[in-house]
């Protein structure tokens, strides 16, 4: 099975990143404008394109200042892959190690959403370090 894997420096501390990877208003600000927590489960459902594609992302291992780890609960490639953040202090920084796990194979999808990974992590990046660029996804479509 194939992972993306990613790994990131983020000048500022764990507690502060770590916001932004385990909580809905924090996917919001650098990831989609559309999320939404449908139920009491803890669950964030992120929606793209208005709507036509959701993905219902469940938390698995939530640990303040070090791990967000999320299960894919539905999306066509996503349903059964995991989406992890773990952040490791390096100086007065953090160094976060990204990895979205258990593709089934390595289709042209998967190659696109690890670009699009690569992407969403420098925006997570510019929002922690508080220079916001803002989610990549606007409720339509690419935002700017």
């Amino acid at each position: 099975m194939p992972d993306i894997c990613h790994l990131i420096t983020i000048e500022t501390a764990p507690d502060i990143v770590y916001p932004f990877v385990a909580s809905p208003a924090g996917l919001r600000q650098w990831w989609a404008e559309d999320v939404t927590t449908p139920d009491a489960t803890g669950a964030v459902e992120l929606g793209f394109f208005n709507r036509a594609t959701v993905y219902r992302l469940q938390p698995v291992d939530l640990q303040a200042h070090r791990t967000a780890r999320w299960a894919c609960t539905t999306g066509k490639e996503w349903q059964g892959t995991t989406i992890e953040a773990r952040l490791e202090p390096s100086g007065a920084g953090t160094r976060l190690r990204f990895t979205h796990a258990g593709w089934r194979e390595a289709t042209e999808y998967f190659t696109a959403c690890n670009t699009t990974w690569g992407a969403l992590l420098f925006r997570l990046k510019a929002v922690a370090e508080g220079r916001s660029r803002g989610p990549l996804f606007s409720r339509d479509g690419l935002a700017s």
